[in-house]
């Protein structure tokens, strides 16, 4: 009985994995036919630690013993995953053309065509609607939009759209270029887990601790990638840009309430010369945040627009810049 060949990390064909899926998943995304017939992949990691969730969160028993068994949720999700990603890559890593199938798998663990369209969409129904663009804006932010005016909904969009490219693109692509299959389906993991349980709740603040460090950790060198990336993108057009969004990031991005998601929005920030973040309601409650950026505060749909075409920008270079590291280790 043969065993189950084990992946090599070698990064010559690891950073191929990432460009060939990137390129992939930048064009056709994740079918929806797929979708429909398997499901996604982050919607079985939630599944899953749902089940979790509801067999051992008891935020009414001891802090310090429901923060043990989120620790132990965690370990027991990467695991599983690594037990079933490790083996999986190394049976693809066998086949002709591996790096193609292992691209081909990945695709459904990243965002850029989805995340393109669902912010477009706000912008589209904001020409038309607030209505309708409170509407959109709600399938891509955690709060109550029912309130939002168009500068606000503009806004949200804008920072999720900034957010999003480091958890959704940038950050899981690092992982798979750097760890291949095993790196990305980890990331994603953790990731699902933080925006399900990594909450400050008084349901979720121990339990969800562990997934919140976590995420935190995995997400620190992709957040200040995005940064860069965004600052780097407007410098092919405008130098001026660049460097007031590298003075945003440097002067702001320490002021966001995560130590990750201020990198890449203080960066759209700048490049666009507007203001992101500020006073907000979460819950019905007004919370007064800082701002990021010395721009304009009244935005509309065409910032949203503009932070598309930046986005665009950044991810093309993101692309030229993984294929150049292939080139070098190759």
């Amino acid at each position: 009985m043969s065993m189950i060949p084990l992946p090599t990390f070698d990064l010559a064909h690891t950073f191929l994995v990432a460009f060939l899926a990137l390129a992939i998943e930048r064009v056709i995304g994740y079918p929806q036919w797929l979708h429909k017939r398997f499901g996604h992949p982050v919607e079985w990691y939630g599944s899953l630690l749902s089940r979790f969730d509801q067999r051992l969160n008891t935020p009414d028993q001891s802090p310090g013993w429901n923060r043990l068994k989120g620790v132990f949720t965690m370990l027991a999700l990467i695991a599983l995953v690594l037990l079933i990603s490790v083996p999986f890559a190394g049976i693809l890593q066998s086949l002709e053309y591996s790096a193609l199938f292992e691209a081909l798998f990945a695709v459904p663990l990243l965002a850029q065509k989805e995340l393109k369209r669902f912010v477009r969409r706000v912008a589209d129904a904001l020409d038309s609607s607030t209505l309708e663009a409170r509407q959109a804006l709600s399938h891509i932010v955690g709060r109550d939009t029912s309130t939002l005016e168009r500068s606000d909904i503009s806004r949200a969009a804008i920072e999720s759209l900034a957010e999003n490219t480091s958890d959704g693109i940038v950050a899981p692509a690092f992982w798979l270029a750097v760890f291949g299959l095993p790196g990305i389906a980890v990331y994603k993991v953790i990731n699902t887990a933080d925006s399900m349980i990594g909450y400050k709740s008084e349901k979720y603040l121990t339990f969800g601790w562990a997934a919140a460090r976590l995420d935190d950790l995995v997400n620190l060198i992709g957040a200040r990638l995005t940064g860069l990336l965004f600052a780097g993108a407007a410098s092919l057009t405008n130098p001026v840009a660049t460097s007031r969004a590298l003075a945003t990031i440097w002067h702001d991005a320490k002021k966001h309430t995560s130590p990750n998601a201020g990198w890449p929005e203080a960066a759209v920030a700048g490049v666009l010369d507007i203001r992101l973040g500020g006073p907000r309601n979460y819950n019905g409650q007004l919370v007064d945040l800082p701002w990021m950026g010395d721009g304009r505060k009244e935005l509309n749909a065409d910032d949203i627009r503009k932070a598309l075409r930046l986005y665009n920008q950044a991810l093309v270079l993101f692309m030229i810049i993984i294929f150049f590291f292939w080139l070098f280790v190759y």
